[in-house]
């Protein structure tokens, strides 16, 4: 199947998705909401105006907002282009949360609606209990019709904490809650198939059938604030929205009215496709919301198994173990070229596997005095990536 949907058909799919939109995720990043003088407030008033369109047509909306470390900066007088020690951009998000809060607060409020904060770190969503939790906090305000605004909690995230960036998040909560519709406000048009500036055979990529290599190369020909990386970002978000069945949306988050079009069926930006086969809400936590703690490096024969036959993770197929891990930590499946393939939960930690791997599962008990399981990760537990 082509990644790219034929124009007329790519609308009429558009039109049939978006006709079912209930719920609906909008991230915008720092490069729409920030200028040299700090946050753009004619960008934010636009923007909740387009929430308040979307809230008009019987739609529930989640914002997913970056902007903190450009109010700090502005507030505390730091230059817009000098970068910041990890220190220093916590201290400049301590600052500028709020005040990015006060005037949402502010501008909603004119417009007679309710807001509320959720910072998270990416700590607050690998944890089971704790995800749900974010769950049932997001949609009882949603049934209490106030507006949550998320934003990653940067005063506290270092490294091991952080999602990276806000797409990441934006596409994590719109699964979370089973938004129908994940719209990214960027500071591009969407995804050309060739750079615009220097191929005159560049044509626009309205629809997208499914994320494959080809639809990433693309991120390359963007030319924007964000850069390349910024923009395999938002492909990636997409990738994860399509897998629980959402459609994604990316556009520039400059044009006045850019969500109205969008629902008006005007071409504008880059509509991505749910897949058909919808990924378990389970699964799809172990594949996209968890992070691998250690890597096995399978046999052509266990990769086959994985791959084709449907089956769990044995010893036998291991031929080396790295990192270290303990019981029911995500471990990430390699084949012999170091090809990620799969991703599932270990029922041994990794100094139990070291000593079995490669072992039929008869030998488990001989060789560590016991033996809580034949496989080392069940198929209920396994994700194939």
């Amino acid at each position: 199947m082509t990644f790219q949907v034929a124009k007329e058909e790519g609308f009429a799919l558009r039109k049939l998705y978006l006709g079912k939109t209930r719920r609906v995720v909008v991230k915008v990043g720092s490069a729409v909401l920030t200028g040299e003088d700090g946050l753009n407030l004619t960008v934010m008033e636009n923007l909740t105006k387009e929430i308040s369109f979307l809230i008009k047509s019987g739609k529930e909306v989640i914002l997913v907002s970056s902007g903190a470390v450009a109010a700090g900066r502005k507030r505390l007088g730091l230059q817009i282009n000098r970068k910041l020690e990890l220190k220093e951009k916590q201290g400049a998000a301590a600052v500028g949360q709020s005040r990015l809060m006060r005037f949402y607060e502010d501008i909603f409020d004119h417009l007679g609606y309710k807001v509320a904060q959720v910072l998270l770190t990416h700590d607050d969503l690998s944890n089971r209990n704790r995800y749900l939790n974010v769950r049932n906090t997001i949609l009882t305000l949603l049934e209490w019709n106030i507006i949550p605004i998320i934003n990653e909690n940067d005063t506290v995230s270092v490294e091991e904490l952080r999602f990276g960036d806000n797409d990441t998040l934006g596409a994590l909560i719109t699964n979370l809650i089973e938004a129908d519709l994940f719209i990214c406000l960027t500071d591009v048009d969407g995804l050309y198939t060739g750079n615009p500036h220097e191929d005159p055979e560049a044509r626009p990529v309205y629809t997208v059938a499914k994320v494959d290599k080809r639809v990433e190369a693309m991120a390359g020909y963007v030319v924007g604030a964000l850069g390349t990386g910024g923009m395999q970002s938002k492909i990636q978000a997409a990738r994860m929205v399509s897998a629980r069945g959402g459609s994604s949306f990316i556009g520039s988050g400059r044009v006045h009215g850019i969500v109205q079009q969008l629902f008006a069926s005007e071409p504008i930006g880059t509509f991505f496709l749910p897949l058909a086969e919808k990924m378990q809400s389970r699964k799809h936590w172990i594949a996209y919301v968890l992070r691998p703690k250690g890597y096995l490096v399978l046999d052509k024969g266990a990769c086959k198994a994985l791959l084709k036959g449907g089956k769990s993770l044995l010893p036998s197929g291991i031929m080396e173990v790295k990192g270290n891990f303990g019981v029911g930590a995500p471990v990430q499946c390699l084949d012999d070229k170091g090809n990620a393939i799969a991703t599932g939960l270990s029922n041994y930690d990794s100094n139990d596997l070291a000593k079995i791997k490669g072992l039929k599962t008869l030998d488990i008990e001989k060789t560590l005095g016991y033996k809580d399981s034949d496989e080392v990760i069940h198929r209920d537990n396994l994700v194939i990536l």
